[in-house]
């Protein structure tokens, strides 16, 4: 027989043993609730990850995600908690039908229209099946303990039906309707996009100063100019007292004489060049809703493809970047130019998913009226009582300034604020074909909107898909049986807390809020947790252009997922950025074989120690052990305070600066000695310090504590063993 000592005469191997101890976990069933029996009243954990995009490999930013998902969620069930961790997957409908697209046009030089939907969705189905095994691969590899049997997609059948439930009652309710409204429009990909997917970026181009009658106005875009027929101006500025609301004046413009029409709106910046513009309501979101207040026409300048139409004369069917200079030079020859800023720096608006220039465009689109009304049927929102009316905008408020969602840190508690003071009606339609389909029919005059079609001839579906979005802010209830009133929405829902990136706070946290309290009357979670961003070691934004992109599957082939767990949580409190290199890694690797070699010496030092045998302490052990309970307090009330960062931390030095570097250096004399009562004192004062610590461990590296308590012969996996309470 192999003696407990020789089991650690190899050094700590990460790449051989997380395979193999991962496959023991999942074939445990243990990371299904289900599978254990809990005392009635038992307390529950649940957390949904946030689902990965199908559009390619998880990055770093994934991992630092999974690496405290799991150690909440490894910690919880080590509490005795009935701990549920829901894995999913979602469609990025306009992410990845883009990056398919292009795929397809580099090899076949073909487009959507040239393949057909059917075939097109055919070839998506394929790439995401892809990408999905590679996704839930890299997740096993961190460790995470997911329940893999409850696993979800977005566009699956039960989610499907739970996007189409959430619509009709939506629509029948007077919360989404169809409208003309100015939208996100990408040119590329012929589809509008949501404000919340808009990048902005820095651009330096010339600012034009144009003649407008009287007047000077400041534009970047004079190709947008062609049908200004309205100057604004605020109703306060003395310098254009003798102008009235709705004069009328007449001025030389690109194409000819145009009467123009003075309009006073408390829009203007008057401090900003003249304090007058001329807007064009079709192509600004500022513009069209001063159109909107002062009931002003709206005329499109530039079409779908961004080609300017028969409006602009001459320059009809060009590109509006190519245009440009050659109605610049128009204007310069009928003198219409006062001068030009060559180095005015503006920021661009950009498709996020697909990379397009958006312009804005005035639309037929199906949005959410944030501000409209409804009866909150059966509520569990404290404050809102059963019966009452609310809107989605003000339940999206009242939860957190009511303290019934807590927000970690509390300083986005403003950011959240801001954001929904200044939210608009959400448009919710997508010109692309892969996603939900909306589920509206229309014959004629007549419009069915149901989850059925509807029966009889002549129906035709609308072709527009839903913002993915509003099929993820469903998550955490669609994941767990609803519409239906399943026992898993009964015991889990809400999820306790919600753990994902700062900068999605308002695409998906806050719409998750949103839809919670509209369909069940509850919040969705209870806690907020925002983590930062992953930085390279100099603190820059990781990005391809940089080559400074980290794999995590790189580096865990490299140095095990336990150190780059451990490097993800160390010193990464919520809400800050992280910096990240290979010397971090290293550092946490050595730490592992810190803990593996520390091991070693326990197991050779207490051969003889027989742990059912209660030697009396010396008055030194008594000490170590009061100051180590001290210590098990210290870090189960920082986990209990989701300081997650604190805990390991804290962790790591006692073991290695207290544990390793003092009581196991004064421990050598005193096991190798003649003294047998010092001696078997000392054997239970490191038995009993090395096995609470590999259990305070686990939940941050769990591979190699879990191959420890293997083998020191415990038949149990310590992903179950209870956590530490003192001794």
């Amino acid at each position: 027989m192999v003696s407990m000592n020789e089991r650690f005469l190899k050094p700590y191997n990460p790449a051989e043993t997380e395979p193999r101890i991962y496959k023991r976990w999942e074939e445990s069933g243990y990371f299904n609730p289900d599978s254990r029996e809990y005392p009635p009243g038992t307390e529950h954990f649940s957390i949904v990850l946030p689902p990965p995009n199908v559009t390619g490999i998880l990055h770093v930013g994934h991992a630092m995600m999974l690496a405290i998902e799991d150690t909440m969620v490894r910690y919880h069930r080590m509490r005795g908690h009935k701990t549920l961790w829901l894995p999913g997957t979602d469609s990025a409908a306009i992410a990845t039908q883009s990056k398919v697209e292009s795929e397809i046009y580099k090899k076949e030089k073909k487009t959507r229209n040239d393949l057909g939907r059917e075939e097109l969705l055919k070839r998506i189905d394929a790439f995401t099946k892809q990408s999905h095994d590679t996704i839930t691969g890299q997740v096993r590899a961190m460790g995470s303990s997911v329940d893999w049997s409850r696993e979800a997609y977005t566009l699956d059948q039960k989610r499907s039906y739970a996007v189409t439930t959430a619509f009709v009652r939506m629509y029948r309710d007077g919360l989404i309707y169809r409208g003309d409204r100015i939208v996100n429009w990408d040119p590329n990909m012929q589809t509008t996009v949501s404000d919340d997917e808009i990048e902005h970026v820095e651009e330096t181009t010339p600012f034009y100063y144009l003649k407008y009658g009287p007047f000077i106005i400041g534009t970047a875009r004079p190709e947008t100019k062609f049908g200004d027929k309205y100057v604004v101006m605020h109703p306060d500025d003395a310098r254009y007292a003798q102008y009235k609301h709705r004069d009328k004046i007449n001025v030389e413009w690109i194409n000819g004489a145009v009467t123009a029409t003075i309009i006073k709106d408390t829009a203007i910046d008057m401090g900003f060049g003249t304090g007058v513009m001329t807007i064009t309501p079709w192509h600004d979101l500022t513009d069209f809703e001063i159109a909107e207040r002062h009931d002003l026409d709206k005329e499109q300048i530039i079409d779908d493809r961004g080609l300017l139409l028969p409006i602009a004369h001459e320059f009809s069917g060009q590109h509006i970047k190519k245009a440009r200079t050659e109605i610049v030079e128009k204007l310069q020859q009928k003198g219409l130019i006062e001068k030009i800023d060559e180095r005015y720096i503006h920021r661009i608006a950009i498709n996020s998913r697909g990379g397009g220039v958006i312009e804005p465009q005035i639309k037929r689109q199906w949005f959410v009226d944030v501000d409209a009304e409804f009866t909150l049927k059966d509520s569990k929102l404290d404050g809102i009582p059963s019966g009452s009316k609310t809107s989605l905008k003000e339940t999206m408020r009242h939860v957190v300034a009511g303290g019934q969602i807590k927000i970690m840190p509390d300083r986005y508690e403003k950011v959240y604020y801001h954001w929904i003071e200044n939210l608009r009606d959400w448009c919710i339609s997508r010109q692309i074909w892969y996603g939900h389909r909306i589920p509206v029919w229309y014959r004629d005059a007549e419009i069915h909107c149901d989850t059925q079609a509807p029966e009889g001839e002549g129906w035709e579906q609308d072709p527009d898909t839903l913002d993915t979005w509003f099929s993820s802010s469903l998550w955490t209830f669609s994941t767990l049986g609803w519409p239906n009133a399943t026992a898993d929405l009964a015991l889990y829902h809400p999820t306790n807390i919600i753990e994902t990136s700062y900068d999605i706070i308002f695409f998906w946290v806050a719409r998750m809020i949103l839809m919670s309290g509209y369909l069940l009357g509850d919040i969705p979670f209870a806690t907020v947790y925002l983590h930062g961003l992953v930085r390279d070691s100099k603190g820059r934004k990781m990005s391809k252009s940089l080559g400074n992109i980290i794999d995590p599957l790189v580096y865990i082939e490299k140095y095990g997922a336990d150190s780059l767990r451990m490097a993800l949580v160390v010193g990464n409190p919520p809400g800050n950025d992280l910096s990240l290199g290979e010397d971090k890694l290293k550092a946490y690797k050595h730490f592992a074989n810190k803990v593996w070699n520390a091991t070693r010496f326990v197991c050779m030092s207490t051969e003889k120690f027989d742990p059912g045998t209660t030697s009396e302490l010396t008055p030194k052990d008594e000490e170590y052990l009061r100051d180590f309970n001290v210590h098990i307090e210290d870090i189960t009330k920082e986990m209990d305070e989701k300081h997650y960062y604190l805990a390991a931390e804290k962790l790591y030095h006692y073991f290695w600066h207290t544990f390793a570097d003092v009581i196991l250096e004064e421990s050598k004399p005193i096991l190798s000695g003649t003294d047998e009562k010092a001696a078997g004192s000392r054997m239970r004062t490191l038995h009993t310090m090395l096995f609470a610590q590999l259990r305070m461990l686990h939940p941050f590296m769990p591979f190699v504590t879990e191959e420890i308590w293997s083998l020191l012969g415990n038949s149990t996996l310590l992903m179950i063993e209870r956590w530490p309470n003192g001794y």
